[in-house]
């Protein structure tokens, strides 16, 4: 199993999750982040902006079903612009369901 985190514009977040819910991945976590990339930033006229409002985004998945997940995260998160955010893939070692307190092997 793989944990996919993208870091995504948040105006894009509706459009993301409505791909990957009609793909049949219904299952995520959403956090609203600030941070910023290589660019350090924008900066317009006087006003500094370092840290932008983004959203990140969470999917465990299995391991044959990361390149699905990340091509439409890509296809509906991206506008073709700086800041349109990343994505990372995370091995998963174990999962636990805090409910039963059992270790689950399943997503």
């Amino acid at each position: 199993m793989r944990l996919i985190k993208a870091v995504i514009r948040p105006e894009r977040l509706y459009e993301v999750i409505t791909a990957l819910e009609e793909k049949g991945f219904r299952g995520f976590t959403v956090m609203d982040v600030v941070g910023r990339g290589r660019e350090g930033g924008l900066k317009f006229g006087e006003a500094s902006y370092m840290e932008l409002a983004k959203t990140l985004l969470m999917v465990v998945v299995r391991d044959e079903d990361v390149e699905r997940v990340v091509e439409v995260i890509k296809r509906h998160a991206s506008l073709g612009m700086f800041g349109d955010g990343k994505v990372f893939i995370c091995p998963i070692e174990e999962v636990w369901t805090i409910r039963t307190g059992k270790r689950e092997l399943e997503v």
